[in-house]
């Protein structure tokens, strides 16, 4: 049997929907009755739990379950930091796992992940790294970089800005590079791991076939919604002004401190990292986004 947590997300949905079509067996953690409500509608068995409440994951698992933690924030919203979610919330299922005695743990970690970041996302995903190593469970760990496909959120947010706006706004100067990853090539890595669990223990870092900066990142979803716009460049430092104080009033601002401060680093790792070690070439980013921009 397989678990998620995590299974109502971008790529948990992605997943569930993947697995079932695979034919697979699917227990799933829901935490809201809405997410229990949408996954029980698909055939899978839903438990009612939360991964911050630990008394709620006794006797979830079972020996032979393959597990797979996909649970994560972006920000952090009154009780939902960085810290409980990433670091507690997977010692509390490990917890539950290793009880179980299950057959291998999945964890989606982030690429850039460093128990030493100036960035609480990727310290405390680092963190929860380190959990996952020390619990003496088979495990298998993705680092990946910025998923995208239908329904991501990244994605979404930059459609909605063009959809909106005569120019291209560029936080900063759009100089870091990321590493986009399609969630069919994501999904295919998964896939591999769950056919042969043994074989992938470790940590992969994951990532898309080309090294792309965020400027052009964004131009090239541009062109592929049939825009031909100026880029417009606005001081990160106004940014990050502005940042902080939509923190302050808005309870969901349209974006973080930590987040752009991630628009400052690169986010990459060897462009041939997926072929290496799934033995397929993933798609390029304009080839993806043809495949889901409308």
């Amino acid at each position: 049997m397989i678990f998620i947590a995590g299974a109502s997300g971008f790529v948990g949905g992605h997943l569930v929907d993947d697995l079932i079509s695979k034919g697979h067996k699917l227990k799933c953690l829901a935490r809201s009755e809405k997410a229990g409500t949408y996954l029980s509608g698909k055939g899978v068995k839903v438990i009612r739990g939360d991964i911050t409440a630990p008394e709620t994951l006794s006797g979830a698992l079972h020996p032979g379950d393959f597990v797979i933690h996909l649970v994560g924030i972006l920000e952090e919203k009154g009780k939902a930091t960085f810290q409980s979610i990433h670091v507690e919330g997977t010692a509390n299922l490990l917890e539950e796992a290793k009880r179980a005695g299950v057959r291998h743990f999945f964890y989606q970690s982030a690429l850039g992940a460093d128990i030493n970041s100036w960035s609480g996302y990727l310290k405390t995903k680092a963190g929860a790294e380190e959990l996952v190593r020390q619990s003496g469970l088979s495990y298998t760990i993705f680092r990946p970089s910025l998923i995208i496909g239908p329904w991501d959120g990244f994605t979404k947010k930059i459609v909605e800005m063009l959809r909106l706006s005569p120019v291209l706004p560029i936080p900063g100067e759009g100089k870091a590079r990321f590493q986009p990853v399609y969630i069919k090539d994501w999904l295919k890595c998964m896939n591999a791991v769950i056919g042969n669990p043994e074989g992938f223990a470790g940590t992969y870092e994951i990532g898309g076939p080309e090294h792309l900066s965020y400027k052009e990142i964004v131009e090239t979803l541009s062109r592929s919604l049939g825009h031909s716009r100026p880029s417009f460049t606005i001081p990160m430092g106004l940014m990050k002004l502005g940042a902080s104080l939509f923190e302050k009033i808005l309870p969901s601002p349209p974006v973080t401190s930590d987040q752009l401060r991630l628009l400052e680093q690169d986010n990459i790792t060897n462009p041939d990292a997926v072929e290496k070690y799934f033995a397929f070439k993933p798609l390029r980013y304009e080839d993806a986004l043809r495949e889901f921009i409308k």
